[in-house]
């Protein structure tokens, strides 16, 4: 996950519109901010966006 990706996701979970584990509609809500990179990063990489949503971990080293 890069820093924009990151960004990315804060910046709709700081918003509240959504609850975060229901991807459909983050993917949404994504798509409607033109946040394209998140579209695809949610699509290819599900089990490191659930689990930076559960601990913040970015990935399984840190």
């Amino acid at each position: 996950m890069n820093e924009n990706i990151r960004m990315q996701i804060l910046a709709i979970r700081e918003s509240g519109v959504t609850n975060m584990f229901d991807i459909p509609r983050v993917t949404q809500e994504a798509y409607s901010r033109d946040f394209h990179e998140l579209v695809n990063y949610l699509n290819d990489h599900k089990t490191e966006y659930a689990r930076f949503i559960l601990t913040g971990e970015e990935d399984e080293s840190k």
